[in-house]
C-alpha cells in the first residue's frame, strides 16, 4: 500500500458520498505494500480503505472484487466492496480503476505464536473451501509464467551465485509443473500472498495469547486460481519461520498443518508436493523483490522489501526441506 496516485479529499469524498458510505471526515495515505495506491478514510459512518490500481486493469479486477464478495457472503472475514446503487463496485477515479472496502478491526500479528499460525491455517482451509463454488476463474498472474518470464530481467542485476540458484530453482519448479502429482493437486481461489501484515486479530489478540481471534484476512490483489496447496506453502514461508535466517520453525509449522488439516485434510498429492511447493514460494516472492527493487516505479510513499530474505528462504527450504509428518492428521 503505496501512494502513486495523489487524491484530493473532494475527490475521494465524492466517490464515498455516491457509495452511500457518509461524508468524508478525514483521509491518510497508506506507506505500507507496492502495488497499489491506498488511502484509509473516515466518514460519519465509519472506517473505510479506498484503493487505486495501479497495475490491474478494469477487466482483471472483477475476478478479485467478485471474490472477496463471495467469500463474505459465506462468513469469511474479508474486505467487502461497497456498491452504488446499480450495484456497481468497480469504480474510476483519477482516470483509474478504484474501489472502497470496509475497514477490517485489528492489528497485524507481526511476532506469531503457535496459536496465531494455527488460527491462520484453520480459517485458510474455510476460505478455500467456500471459494470451491466461485465462477469466476482467473490465473494466479505470479505464478510460474511469470517467473519464467521474469527471471531474465532480474538476472543480470544478481551476482553469479544467486543467478545461478534462480536458474536452478526455476528449473526444478518447472520440472515440478510438469508431473502427474502437480496435476492431481486440489485447485481453486487463493489468496497467494497471506503474509503477517494481511492477516488482522481482534484487539489485544496481536500479542502471543493462547487463543487469539482472527479478525480477518485482506489485501486479495494477487489472487488466482491456483493450488491450494500454494496457498498453504506461501503462509508457511512466513508465519512459520525465524525471519532473521529463513529457518523453519517446528512448532508453528505443525499447528498450522494440524489446524488446515483439520478443515480440510491434505491429499496424497499434496503431502509429496509439500516440499517442493515451500521452494516454489519462496522463489516466487524472491523474484518478484529483485523485480521491484531493481525496476521500480515512482511512489511518493515507498517501502520496498529486502530480496534477499526469500534468498535466504528458499536457500533453507533446499538444505532441509520439509518434513510434514502427521502434522496433517
Amino acid at each position: 500500500m503505496a501512494v502513486y496516485t495523489e487524491v484530493a479529499p473532494a475527490e475521494a469524498g465524492d466517490l464515498i458520498h455516491s457509495l452511500g458510505l457518509g461524508e468524508l471526515h478525514a483521509m491518510q495515505g497508506c506507506a505500507g505494500g507496492i502495488e497499489n495506491t491506498n488511502y484509509f478514510v473516515s466518514t460519519d459512518r465509519g472506517e473505510y480503505v479506498l484503493t487505486l490500481f495501479e497495475r490491474l486493469s478494469f477487466e482483471q479486477l472483477p475476478f478479485y472484487l467478485a471474490l472477496m464478495k463471495h467469500l463474505a457472503g459465506k462468513g469469511i472475514p474479508v474486505p467487502d466492496p461497497a456498491q452504488d446503487a446499480e450495484g456497481t463496485y468497480l469504480h474510476t477515479l483519477k482516470g483509474k480503476p478504484a474501489t472502497v472496502v470496509n475497514k477490517l478491526a485489528g492489528r497485524s500479528a507481526l511476532a506469531p505464536g503457535g496459536a496465531h499460525c494455527a488460527a491462520v491455517g484453520a480459517m485458510l482451509a474455510r476460505m478455500h473451501l467456500a471459494g470451491r463454488d466461485y465462477p469466476l476463474a482467473q490465473p494466479n498472474l505470479r505464478g510460474l509464467d511469470w517467473w519464467n518470464a521474469t527471471v531474465p530481467v532480474v538476472l543480470p542485476y544478481v551476482d553469479p551465485p544467486q543467478a545461478a540458484l534462480l536458474q536452478s530453482e526455476l528449473a526444478y519448479q518447472n520440472h515440478v509443473a510438469a508431473s502427474s502429482a502437480y496435476a492431481a493437486l486440489p485447485r481453486g481461489a487463493i489468496h497467494a500472498d497471506l503474509f503477517r501484515d494481511n492477516v488482522l486479530f481482534a484487539s489485544g489478540a496481536e500479542t502471543d495469547a493462547s487463543s487469539p481471534v482472527l479478525g480477518g484476512f485482506f489485501d486479495f490483489y494477487f489472487a488466482g486460481i491456483d493450488s491450494w496447496l500454494f496457498d498453504i506453502a506461501v503462509c508457511l514461508n512466513d508465519w512459520c519461520i525465524d525471519l532473521s535466517t529463513g529457518i523453519a520453525d517446528p512448532e508453528r509449522t505443525s499447528r498450522m498443518l494440524q489446524a488446515y488439516g483439520a478443515v480440510r485434510p491434505l491429499t496424497t498429492a499434496e503431502r509429496a508436493l509439500l516440499p517442493a511447493m515451500a521452494r516454489a514460494g519462496a522463489l516466487r516472492f524472491w523474484i518478484s523483490r529483485l523485480w521491484d527493487l531493481y525496476l521500480p516505479r515512482e511512489a511518493s510513499m515507498l517501502q520496498p522489501h529486502d530480496p534477499t530474505h526469500f534468498e535466504r528462504v528458499l536457500r533453507q527450504r533446499v538444505q532441509a526441506p520439509l518434513v510434514l509428518g502427521g502434522a496433517d492428521h
